[in-house]
């Protein structure tokens, strides 16, 4: 179930990045299901979609609420956390290849606006404490 999250996940985030705009209007949609979680913006034509079983239930109970954290705070720690996530991607002899499959094409200079960055930052939380795994300094927890 989590290799099939990280191959979709990824692979919309590929399809997110084909070009840099410095400054877009977001129109996202989100639709959430029992374990899967889509984003789609159409005028960026982009799809992320989230499949974790267990995610959906730990961003409704335990995650901090929508506009706790800044965007640009949101922004960072993505590119931290996507950072380190494909520097595990490209050293399968150090960490779990099961866990980390694919790369992330996150690209600083495009526009995802607050909810993808939100579920993306979320997200990282909930990879980190469900799998014990530490993308750079220590793990926020609530």
């Amino acid at each position: 179930m989590k290799n099939s999250f990280y191959l979709i996940l990824i692979g919309c985030v590929l399809l997110a990045c084909s070009t840099s705009k410095p400054e877009v209007v977001m129109v996202t949609k989100t639709i959430a299901t029992k374990d899967t979680i889509r984003i789609a913006n159409d005028s960026l034509d982009y799809e992320v979609i989230i499949i974790d079983a267990g995610f959906s239930s730990w961003l409704d109970s335990r995650a901090y609420p929508r506009k706790y954290h800044s965007l640009n705070y949101l922004e960072s720690k993505n590119q931290l956390y996507v950072s380190e996530w494909n520097n595990r991607v490209l050293q399968p002899q150090l960490y779990n290849p099961n866990l980390y499959e694919m790369t992330i094409n996150y690209d600083p200079m495009l526009r995802y606006g607050y909810e993808v960055n939100y579920l993306i930052y979320n997200y990282m939380i909930y990879f980190q404490n469900t799998n014990k795994q530490k993308l750079f300094g220590t793990v926020p927890t609530r």
